[in-house]
């Protein structure tokens, strides 16, 4: 039987070494937003992908408040009024028969996750796809991107959700990109139970 030697070049140390050092950099960046950036727990809706490709992760939408958002058209809102007919301010539901989309920043406020709709003058701001179902409340919006969880090969999924039940995911919201997930917890009667999946 023989042994091969196998000898590494300065060229192959110098690749492993790029790397090595691109990993540091993207593990340094997820701990140093891990320290500053917000974090809030946010209800979730489950989302199929209709991928080709599966793996072990759950695929949720985020759950959050655009009330503080001007939509698109006026036209879409659908306000609560007092019983002078005067609009309330605040709360409102998506009119008509089709989803309403908009481009938002996020933002924690009284740890709820908040859509702020970036308006025209601010085109060239970063933000994230939100869209409100028709007769949806705008405390209820979603944004567009879900996102993945992944669980232990052998974990058991808690989808589908019983009656009564609400499934919560704690993320980080940092200045640009998407929300990161942290953890999950089920929510029932009021009671918290922090999910598992070693």
């Amino acid at each position: 039987m023989k042994i091969f030697k196998v000898s590494l070049s300065g060229a192959s140390m110098v690749l492993l070494a790029i790397q090595l050092g691109l990993v540091g950099v993207v593990a340094a960046t997820y701990l140093v937003q891990r320290w500053t950036n917000p974090r809030v727990w946010v209800r979730t809706a489950a989302f199929d992908p209709q991928l080709p490709m599966r793996g072990r992760y759950l695929s949720l939408q985020l759950i959050v408040d655009g009330c503080q958002s001007t939509l698109p058209s006026a036209g879409a809102a659908n306000f609560l009024r007092d019983v002078t007919g005067a609009v309330k301010p605040g709360h409102y539901s998506i009119r008509g028969t089709e989803p309403v989309r908009f481009r938002a920043r996020l933002e924690v406020q009284n740890k709820i996750l908040k859509a702020i709709r970036i308006g025209n003058e601010d085109a060239g701001a970063p933000g994230q796809l939100v869209h409100g179902l028709p007769g949806v409340s705008c405390d209820a919006m979603r944004l567009d991107e879900p996102v993945a969880f992944y669980i232990a090969e052998h974990a058991a999924t808690p989808l589908p959700l019983q009656l009564g039940q609400e499934l919560w995911m704690e993320v980080i919201v940092p200045s640009k990109g998407p929300p990161r997930p942290l953890q999950l917890a089920l929510k029932q009667n009021g009671l918290w139970k922090p999910l598992a999946f070693d």
